[in-house]
C-alpha cells in the first residue's frame, strides 16, 4: 500500500513537472519566434519581468500551506509562463541543436540527482545550510561581477551553482519523500510542491550547463 502511495506521488509531481517545462518551452519558443523577445528587452519590460517572476515565486512559498490547491497550480503555471518569457533569449543566444542536445543532458543529471535523492536512506536535510549558504554567496558574487565583468568568475560561478544544483535536487527530492511519508499533514498539494520545487532545480542545471557547453551562435 506504501509502495503504492509513493508511485501514485512520484507520478503526480513528475507529471506537473513536465507539464511545467513543456509550457515553459513552447512559450519560450513562440516568444523568441514572434520577436516579442526583442520588444520586451527594447522597450525595457525584462526587468519588470523578472521583478514578477520573483514575487511569484515569493507568493507561491509563503502562501502554499493557505491556498487551494487549485490556486497554487494556476500559481505554478503562471511562473512557468513567465518563466518561458524570460528565457526565450536562450534561442537567440544559442544554437538549436545545442540547446535540445544540452536538455537532453540536463535531464540525464537531474534524473539521476533527483533518484539518488529519493533512493538513499540517508536524512540530507543537514545538506542544507551548505547547499543555501553556498548558493547565496554564488549569487552575490554573481550580481559584484555584473559591474566587474570578469569572464572567468563566471565561469567559475556557473560551474559553482550547478553542482550546488545537483546537491539542492539531491536534497529537494529527499526532502519531498520525507514529507510525503509523514503522517498528519495535507497532502493534496505536495504534489504540485513538489513539482515547483524540482521544476526550478531544473532549469537553474540546464541554463548552466547551457552557459557552460552551450555552442553560441556567430
Amino acid at each position: 500500500m506504501e509502495e503504492e502511495q509513493n508511485k501514485n506521488f512520484l507520478t503526480k509531481t513528475f507529471s506537473w513537472m513536465f507539464l511545467g517545462l513543456l509550457g515553459t518551452a513552447i512559450v519560450a519558443w513562440y516568444t523568441y519566434s514572434s520577436g516579442l523577445f526583442l520588444r520586451i528587452i527594447f522597450q525595457g519590460y525584462y526587468s519588470m519581468l523578472l521583478i514578477v517572476e520573483l514575487l511569484v515565486v515569493i507568493l507561491f512559498s509563503f502562501l502554499f500551506k493557505k491556498l487551494s490547491p487549485t490556486a497554487v497550480a494556476i500559481l505554478y503555471f503562471i511562473y512557468a509562463m513567465i518563466n518561458g518569457v524570460s528565457i526565450a533569449v536562450i534561442f537567440a543566444l544559442f544554437e538549436l541543436n545545442s540547446v535540445i542536445l544540452l536538455f537532453v543532458i540536463s535531464a540525464l543529471l537531474f534524473g539521476g540527482m533527483a533518484l539518488y535523492g529519493y533512493r538513499t536512506q540517508k536524512d540530507l536535510s543537514n545538506w542544507r545550510t551548505l547547499l543555501f549558504g553556498t548558493l547565496i554567496a554564488g549569487l552575490i558574487i554573481s550580481l559584484i561581477n555584473w559591474f566587474l565583468g570578469n569572464p572567468m568568475i563566471d565561469i567559475i560561478i556557473d560551474w559553482v551553482i550547478l553542482f550546488v544544483f545537483f546537491g539542492v535536487t539531491a536534497y529537494d527530492m529527499n526532502m519531498l519523500k520525507m514529507l510525503q511519508q509523514a503522517e498528519g499533514m495535507d497532502k493534496s498539494k505536495l504534489h504540485i510542491y513538489g513539482a515547483m520545487q524540482l521544476y526550478l532545480d531544473f532549469i537553474n542545471i540546464f541554463l548552466r550547463v547551457l552557459s557552460i557547453f552551450g555552442k553560441r551562435r556567430n
